[in-house]
């Protein structure tokens, strides 16, 4: 039979190095980058609705593939909001 792997209890003393605060930038995103998300995001929808409306783009798709690459570029922007 297999032996259970001993458990043992750390003990882990304090550090005795100054550790920084972590500045306030870190924690909160510019103010920017929600409201890139939204444009992406936007420019995404609007560009999808084009395909379907603007009788130009009625016989191709390069539309929707801009607007699926604009929405795609908002939810990688939307990672980096903190």
């Amino acid at each position: 039979m297999a032996r259970e792997a001993a458990h043992h209890d750390s003990s882990i003393s304090q550090s005795s190095r100054y550790t920084p605060p972590t500045p306030k930038e870190y924690y909160e995103s510019p103010k920017w980058i929600p409201i890139m998300m939204a444009v992406f995001i936007g420019l995404g929808v609007v560009s999808i609705i084009l395909r379907y409306v603007v009788p130009a783009f009625e016989n191709t798709n390069t539309p929707v593939l801009i607007g699926l690459v604009f929405m795609l570029a908002g939810l990688f922007t939307a990672t980096k909001w903190r």
